[in-house]
């Protein structure tokens, strides 16, 4: 793992940044994909549009989630990392939020579909999910806890995994979470192989991707612990759930209603 690529003169080409933007690039280029494919090229020029918007919303929520609601011990200490969103600390749950937020204030003022957007956008995120997370392997942070053996990941000198456990080997929490993500992705593909209530997909997404982050969190190592023991994440992936599950059943019922209409 290599937190820069290389240097132009003494600027650094950062490996966070670079997959970071991959990420962006390739999940609109997926939500564009399914977009032609499913016969919705209306919507092409919208996501296009709208996705330097939810870009800036994703990373300010994300931020904000990470500083004030998962590390708020270290900025308090460290104020003036709070802006470095270059060394790492971004919050996907936070990001998402964010660009939820902007979304649906953007397709209410358009008087667009927000939940067939929605569904459109769906794989694009957690594809974006899933590369994100060797931006955090390449960066050294999101890392996993001691695995108490001589297995797992030894990050090198310079990376807040190697500052905060020093020479242990650690789990690859954030290595098996991208994994998860692709296992996610493939399933929201074939999700879509079939008719669905608008916002089925997307909830769908939101569900799953929640639950193996709440199990998946047991292994992380950098993430502060509350009432049950659990994280921040934790916390925030059970109120997802919860979220979504509700709403899922709202449009389950509300196009069953429709039909009977």
């Amino acid at each position: 793992m290599h937190q820069y690529w290389f240097f132009i003169g003494s600027f650094p080409l950062r490996a966070y940044g670079t997959l970071f933007a991959l990420a962006f690039i390739l999940g609109v280029g997926v939500t564009l994909y399914f977009a032609k494919a499913e016969g919705r090229r209306e919507y092409m020029e919208i996501i296009i549009d709208v996705a330097p918007l939810l870009l800036i919303s994703g990373i300010v929520g994300a931020r904000i989630w990470q500083v004030f609601f998962f590390d708020w011990a270290y900025y308090s200490k460290y104020p003036g990392e709070i802006i470095a969103i270059w060394h790492g600390g971004l919050s996907i749950q936070g990001g998402v939020i964010g660009a939820i937020l902007v979304g649906g204030i953007y397709a209410w003022q358009k008087k667009l579909p927000f939940w067939e957007i929605a569904d459109l956008a769906a794989p694009g995120i957690i594809l974006a999910q899933a590369i994100g997370r060797d931006a955090n392997l390449m960066n050294g942070d999101a890392f996993g806890g001691p695995t108490g053996g001589n297995f797992g990941i030894l990050y090198p000198v310079g990376t807040i995994a190697r500052d905060t456990f020093g020479n242990q080997p650690l789990w690859p929490a954030e290595v098996w979470e991208g994994q998860v993500d692709v296992i996610v992705f493939a399933l929201l593909v074939i999700l879509k192989l079939k008719k669905w209530p608008s916002g089925t997909i997307f909830l769908s997404y939101i569900i799953v991707y929640n639950l193996a982050r709440f199990f998946l969190e047991n292994l992380r190592g950098d993430s502060p612990r509350f009432l049950f023991s659990w994280t921040a994440a934790q916390w925030s992936s059970m109120a997802a759930v919860g979220i979504a599950l509700l709403l899922l059943v709202w449009r389950i019922w509300r196009e069953r209603k429709r039909q009977a209409a």
